[in-house]
């Protein structure tokens, strides 16, 4: 059986798998903004990935996971603990994908700075920008589930 959690990072790191158990999307978004309090406070990926495979990942939540991560990769800490969180989830992990929905722009480059130090430890890297991207999105997750060959970033290694 398939198992998912959800978590949000800003500043720090917030579960979210509790508030999203609703059937009703609005309920949840609701519930998600209330107990996100660092919800428009800048982004701290590297600072928060640490935080979650301490507290989360190292316990089993990560551990042959396929992760998908959303975000611009826009770091406001050194770029540097973020390719450390990095390398260390790809260690754990099965798979990671990372949804930049500015990767839809016709002349995008990864060269935010946290962006550029996350993408080497990145198996599948999608936009997510519209309805016919977050389709590709869920194919990534099926594909990456379904595989039984060694993953780009694994056979670089």
């Amino acid at each position: 059986a398939l198992h998912a959690e959800a978590f949000v990072f800003a500043t720090r790191l917030t579960r979210l798998t509790r508030f999203l158990s609703t059937g009703d999307p609005d309920i949840a978004y609701r519930k998600v903004a209330q107990n996100t309090p660092d919800w428009f406070g800048g982004t701290r990926i590297g600072k928060t990935m640490l935080e979650f495979i301490r507290d989360h990942g190292q316990r089993g939540i990560a551990r042959g996971a396929v992760i998908v991560i959303v975000s611009d990769g826009w770091e406001t800490d050194d770029p540097e603990i973020l390719k450390q969180a990095m390398q260390r989830l790809a260690r754990l992990s099965h798979h990671i994908i990372w949804v930049n929905p500015r990767k839809a722009a016709a002349n995008y480059e990864p060269l935010v700075a946290g962006m550029a130090a996350a993408l080497p430890y990145v198996d599948t890297f999608v936009s997510g920008h519209s309805l016919r991207a977050l389709q590709e999105v869920m194919d990534a997750i099926r594909n990456a589930q379904e595989r039984t060959i060694v993953s780009p970033r694994q056979a670089a290694s």
